[in-house]
């Protein structure tokens, strides 16, 4: 059994008052979440962002970084330079939580909790702000664009981010899932896996439905194609971690009586190695060039990919450091035995500045939501049955649980760079 939560420790230093402006996080939280954006579309919460930094005073905002993202700078001294980041981007999906605060935005949600992640990096820059003897340094806010497509790092990157604001030493980031609040996972080395999102065009020939001995019939194409992805992806199951494949959509035809010309197929895959993810790339190529040509394809099919994320990896001793942090400021830190198959673009920055990077999840529920049967489930390493997960329609962190959970662990983490000199007194 996961043993009960520690309770929290007092408020001192950098979370001083923290309590009493939770409330607020929080409005900010429903507020963003009534109003989801896509990738770079956050124009709202970019706005919201520099809002908010700007009443709480002392940080340097730059915005339209990256197109829509928003980085701000709060300098205390000598000392090392965090960055601290933060997405803010939306699903295109319909939400169905019957929240007060649910989406208002037709077939759009903040399902993947990145409305929290806003919010909670918010609150991390008030206490820095508030307690400027508390700590020395420089920390970065970062708030990223356009994380579900893979391609906001990548455009804050294009924009010079390293160039135009202080280089990091450590970049930190969080993000909350569908565990009890004062939950928090992680752990050294891999710890998401790198992803590739596919296009397959199959290229058939048309014809009339009652005559397909004169068509090519791609539909026909694309359901072996399937088949035959799946049976590639089960031989490579037995490598651990094994990648995943998965056609996520099949495209083609508009009526019951036309045999379509084309057919597309919409695949993901993820990998934990470079090796592994090329011998796969290189297996759905022959195996879609194989069935395309047994069944006479008119054309060789084409094979695009269009959003790719890399491996995420943690620093070692940064990791054991940010786990030792959130402990002590009451989390129950628990250490994965294998990497997620989940994806983000957030070891870009990292990778880029030749630094270390954590990235740790969090849980965002209630935690008296949870009975000893829901607890035994996750000692399993599953969730309890009906539980909602991130980019459900159903999906939505706890606002009171998750805001606070999100602030203190990651005001937690950055401390532990942050810490004041000898001889500093804590505002």
């Amino acid at each position: 059994m996961i043993p009960p939560l520690p309770p929290a420790p007092p408020e001192t230093g950098l979370s001083r008052g923290l309590a009493a402006h939770l409330p607020h996080w929080e409005e900010v939280y429903r507020d963003l979440h009534a109003h989801p954006e896509l990738a770079f579309q956050e124009r709202r919460t970019a706005a919201a962002v520099v809002r908010e930094l700007a009443d709480i005073g002392g940080w340097e905002t730059t915005e339209r970084v990256g197109r829509t993202g928003v980085v701000s700078v709060l300098r205390n001294g000598a000392g090392p330079v965090v960055w601290l980041r933060a997405d803010m981007d939306a699903l295109p999906v319909r939400e169905e939580t019957g929240l007060p605060y649910a989406s208002v935005e037709p077939g759009l949600m903040h399902a993947c909790g990145h409305d929290v992640h806003v919010a909670a990096l918010l609150g991390v820059c008030r206490q820095l702000a508030a307690h400027p003897g508390a700590w020395s340094g420089t920390v970065v806010a970062v708030f990223q664009p356009a994380e579900e497509v893979g391609h906001g790092a990548r455009a804050m990157l294009d924009d010079g981010v390293l160039d135009r604001f202080p280089r990091p030493e450590v970049v930190l980031g969080q993000h909350v899932g569908p565990l009890p609040a004062g939950v928090v996972t992680t752990r050294p080395g891999p710890l998401m896996a790198a992803a590739d999102s596919l296009r397959v065009t199959l290229y058939g020939a048309g014809a009339h439905a009652s005559a397909p001995h004169l068509a090519v019939d791609p539909i026909v194409m694309a359901a072996a194609v399937v088949l035959r992805l799946q049976t590639l992806s089960a031989r490579l199951a037995p490598l651990s971690p094994s990648p995943l494949l998965t056609v996520g959509a099949l495209h083609s035809g508009t009526v019951a009586n036309v045999i379509p010309h084309t057919a597309e197929l919409l695949c993901s895959l993820r990998t934990f190695d470079a090796q592994t993810r090329e011998q796969v790339l290189a297996g759905i190529r022959r195996v879609v060039d194989a069935e395309a040509d047994a069944q006479g394809a008119t054309r060789t099919p084409d094979i695009t990919t269009y959003d790719s994320f890399p491996l995420t990896v943690n620093d070692p001793a940064a990791t054991e450091r940010v786990l030792a942090a959130v402990g002590a400021a009451g989390a129950l830190g628990h250490t994965l035995r294998a990497p997620l198959s989940a994806s983000e673009d957030f070891g870009r920055f990292a990778a880029a500045a030749g630094c270390p990077s954590v990235f740790f999840h969090f849980g965002g529920a209630d935690p008296g939501d949870f009975d000893e049967a829901a607890v035994a489930a996750l000692e399993r390493g599953t969730l309890p049955p009906g539980t909602a997960t991130n980019h459900s329609p159903h999906y939505a962190p706890s606002d009171r649980h998750a805001v606070a959970a999100g602030v203190r662990h990651l005001l937690a983490a950055a401390a532990s760079w942050l810490a004041p000199r000898t001889g500093r007194t804590a505002a």
